[in-house]
């Protein structure tokens, strides 16, 4: 095997990037970009800190970022499983990337920036859902953001109906519970209250 160590090592192969891998790396949000964030309801959070690299899914109804201008995002912090694994990174470093994806869409969108977690009390009114406020919301200062060609999308066939695979083939979330609690916890009981307790918590 041999590995590639050096950037010189990745240049001999790959050779530079073209102008068009270049030129659309801004520092802020133009109106495509814009447009492309507003239409997306998902997008993967990357963060590091002391433990090492976290990236998580990150989901509303709607769009998952508001625009505050173009050099701020605002994500609201969601209900989840409170291991607060990407907050826990932000507050002590606050670099973070964002990967947004729009189903039917083969584009996607990069973010590189800067996170605080903010709780004024209009920040998280201006993000209550069904009543319920988030506990705190992500503001980010973008650094850059360009668009990222097709091809993963395309390869992974990602958005066709026919290549879906069937949630029964997978371990459930109660199932890998178990097997990486050694039966602790787990097993047909979680995944029979999942339903309740997600709609329950969803905001």
């Amino acid at each position: 095997m041999t590995a590639l160590t050096t950037i010189e090592d990745l240049e001999a192969i790959y050779g530079l990037p073209g102008p068009s891998s270049t030129l659309k790396e801004l520092d802020h949000l133009n109106g495509e970009y814009a447009a492309v964030i507003t239409a997306s309801p998902f997008a993967a959070l990357a963060t590091v800190g002391p433990e090492g690299l976290d990236c998580s899914p990150r989901g509303d109804a709607g769009q998952v970022v508001r625009i505050a201008d173009a050099r701020t995002l605002l994500m609201p912090d969601r209900r989840g499983n409170n291991r607060a694994d990407s907050l826990r990174n932000i507050v002590r470093d606050p670099r973070v990337a964002l990967l947004f994806l729009i189903p039917g869409s083969g584009s996607t969108l990069r973010v590189n920036g800067r996170a605080e977690l903010r709780t004024d009390k209009s920040l998280l009114e201006a993000f209550h859902m069904e009543g319920k406020p988030p506990r705190c919301v992500i503001v980010i200062a973008i650094d850059t953001v360009f668009f990222q060609c097709a091809r993963a999308v395309i390869r992974a066939d990602l958005w066709n109906p026919e290549k879906h695979v069937d949630p029964a083939r997978l371990p459930s979330a109660g199932q890998m519970l178990s097997a990486a609690s050694a039966g602790v916890q787990g097993g047909a009981d979680y995944d029979a209250e999942w339903p309740a307790r997600a709609a329950a918590s969803m905001w």
